[in-house]
């Protein structure tokens, strides 16, 4: 796709929520090849703009996020879980440092899901996600997921198919009774292309402050590409409900990546519309005894 016809399709799309534009339908296929990793549905207009509506979108973010947590103490049981998958370099933990770093720590829980323990394996795949998930109040932020025993589990063979593949409904029951639960599960696929990621991980090397993030591996799996894009492609469309869809958002540009799922809890965040719970006490009457008394 063209730049002319990227803004030309963001131009068409004006008028549309970025859940609707980014909203994969879910029980469809899903051909990743067909959606552009460089394109900036509904973005803001460039690097300059994404970065500084990012910025404004944090502030409401974190006064959204505190009403939750302050209605929580009344109560309500409602929370939110942001759910970042993707190939690696596609910015996952970017996302959290740049989104999630200018809300109040306090009332977030972000967990990094690694391979799992010797501990986590003797268990069902999904113990630890469980043991990870927010408490009311709480916006829960997962650094890879349960989503991870479908797709590295399937390109490296790391459990017999007939396995795997009961593990899209188990998924989808677990998210049902999620969602019936109170939470709101806001689940991001951050597509990256295969020559960026070629980029981001010679930038990796190139400079000695990053190389910490550099594996060798990352040059063998990079060989396992198509593999990881049909393993994405099948989660995509067979984990993509009513109640916890996919939001497919281009990560070729850092600062859209940042300003999409940014945009994306704002528009989730709003719709709950969190309230300050009312006091229990004379708000009057206390004003009086503290005047009284200073």
């Amino acid at each position: 796709m063209t730049e002319k016809d990227r803004k030309k399709q963001d131009g068409d799309e004006r008028g549309a929520s970025l859940r609707e534009r980014l909203r994969l339908p879910g029980g469809e296929p899903v051909d990743l090849a067909r959606h552009d990793a460089a394109a900036t549905p509904g973005g803001p207009g460039g690097k300059a703009a994404g970065k500084a509506a990012t910025a404004r979108i944090g502030e409401r973010l974190a006064g959204l996020q505190e009403r939750l947590w302050a209605a929580s103490t009344a109560g309500d049981r409602r929370r939110v879980l942001l759910v970042l998958q993707g190939m690696d370099t596609s910015g996952k933990g970017g996302t959290v440092k740049h989104v999630i770093g200018l809300l109040n720590p306090a009332g977030c829980r972000i967990t990094a899901f690694g391979a799992p323990t010797a501990e986590e394996r003797a268990h069902s795949f999904l113990w630890r996600v469980e043991k990870a998930l927010p408490l009311p109040g709480e916006l829960g932020i997962f650094d890879r997921s349960h989503y991870e025993d479908v797709l590295v589990a399937r390109v490296r063979d790391l459990a017999p198919r007939a396995v795997i593949e009961s593990r899209y409904e188990r998924i989808n029951r677990f998210e049902r009774s999620l969602a019936d639960d109170g939470v709101t599960l806001v689940k991001c696929f951050l597509h990256l292309s295969y020559d960026e990621q070629r980029r981001r991980l010679l930038r990796r090397l190139d400079k000695p402050e990053k190389r910490w993030k550099f594996a060798p591996s990352d040059i063998d799996d990079r060989a396992l590409w198509p593999a990881y894009q049909d393993a994405y492609e099948r989660a995509l469309e067979r984990c993509g409900t009513s109640y916890a869809p996919w939001y497919l958002v281009p990560a070729d540009h850092k600062w859209y990546r940042n300003w999409a799922v940014s945009t994306l809890l704002l528009e989730h965040l709003r719709e709950l519309d969190p309230r300050y719970p009312e006091p229990d006490f004379d708000v009057a009457e206390c004003r009086k005894r503290l005047l009284r008394r200073s």
